[in-house]
């Protein structure tokens, strides 16, 4: 099935959790926003520009359901909530602003790091669970994973195989799109499932893919770890930036 279908929302907000996202952990996070995304985004009439979702449990594959409020609809920016349930239970919970462009001046940069165009080559990650494989994923930040780097960093071209335009909730996969920028510095696999994520959207919506995306993380403590995301199109186009709070948890075996 293609991305579209796996996010699709019929006329009440009702859809589905697919089988081909699914990780050790439950289904991909992004994956799980971009549903809510969808919703939300069909609600506001307008593109994000900031999205939070709080991920409460991992849903299972099949039926899920939508809620979404318009908070405030303005001239200019639309404020919305969303619900994503599964079974009656909360799966996640979403904030989001969305809005157009304003008439103001651009002041500073954020350069893409100077790294090899991505290649015709398209074969998956070594390990990779299988929702990578309708994506586009080569690495140029950081070392492989467990393998007791001194950097928390992670990244490369991300975007899908079919060449779908990248929008609000292509981009909320692409943001999480990698794995967790802690796992270098790791000896063994230790799960991390999303507590939660904002994006924040840059540019307009939608745009070509593959992006070069960057995630670094600066400190785990009590079990926990950030990581923030920076997303270029490939003319140097700063078009998303992303942070979430994940948990690290003990080592599996």
């Amino acid at each position: 099935m293609s991305f579209d279908e796996d996010i699709a929302l019929d006329a009440d907000g009702n859809g589905a959790i697919a089988d081909g996202w699914m990780t050790a952990r439950g289904p991909h996070g992004g994956y799980v926003m971009a549903i809510l995304a969808q919703a939300m985004e069909r609600a506001a009439g307008r593109q994000a520009r900031s999205l939070t979702v709080h991920f409460l449990r991992p849903p299972a594959i099949g039926p899920v359901q939508t809620q979404v409020t318009v908070e405030r609809a303005g001239r200019s920016m639309s404020t919305v909530t969303g619900r994503l349930e599964q079974d009656g239970k909360p799966v996640a919970l979403g904030l989001g602003a969305y809005a157009g462009a304003y008439d103001a001046p651009d002041v500073g940069e954020l350069p893409m790091p100077d790294v090899p165009p991505p290649s015709a080559e398209q074969e998956p990650l070594p390990g990779a669970p299988p929702f990578t494989h309708q994506m586009i994923m080569q690495p140029r930040f950081g070392a492989a994973p467990f393998t007791g780097a001194d950097a928390s960093v992670v990244g490369g071209w991300i975007g899908f195989r079919d060449g779908r335009p990248l929008d609000g909730p292509a981009m909320c996969v692409m943001a999480d799109g990698y794995y967790p920028a802690i796992w270098p510095r790791l000896t063994a696999l230790h799960p991390a499932p999303t507590i939660d994520l904002t994006v924040h959207f840059r540019a307009p919506l939608p745009v070509t893919g593959p992006l070069l995306a960057r995630f670094t993380s600066k400190l785990a403590r009590d079990g926990y770890f950030e990581e923030d995301g920076e997303l270029w199109t490939a003319d140097g186009t700063l078009v998303a930036q992303s942070r979430q709070l994940a948990l690290l948890l003990p080592a599996l075996g």
